[in-house]
C-alpha cells in the first residue's frame, strides 16, 4: 500500500524534509523570471541593470542564479523599486 495516496504534494515534501527548500527555490525562480522579463522588455544588459541596482555584475549574477537562495529583503526591495514593482512578503 502506498503511504502517499490521499496526501497532497506539500505533505509529501514535508515528510521528506524538503518543503521549505522547494518553496524557496520556486519563489527564487519566479523572481529570476520576472527580472529577466524586465531586462528583455527594457532591452537592458546585465551591466546596466547591475548599475541601476547599485551592485556589481557578479552580484547580479548571484541574484539571477536560481539555486542561490541567499537573497536579502533589502535586495528584493531594491529590485522592486528599480523594476517599478512593489515587494510583498507574507507568511500564510
Amino acid at each position: 500500500m502506498n503511504k502517499y495516496i490521499g496526501s497532497n504534494f506539500d505533505d509529501f515534501l514535508a515528510e521528506e524534509g524538503i518543503l521549505a527548500e522547494v518553496q524557496a527555490e520556486a519563489v527564487k525562480r519566479v523572481i529570476v523570471w520576472q527580472l529577466q522579463d524586465f531586462m528583455n522588455e527594457k532591452q537592458m544588459t546585465k551591466t546596466e541593470l547591475a548599475r541601476k541596482l547599485n551592485t556589481s555584475r557578479a552580484g547580479l549574477d548571484r541574484l539571477l542564479d536560481e539555486k542561490n537562495l541567499g537573497v536579502t529583503l533589502g535586495t528584493l526591495a531594491n529590485v522592486a523599486q528599480v523594476t517599478g514593482k512593489r515587494l510583498q512578503v507574507s507568511l500564510v
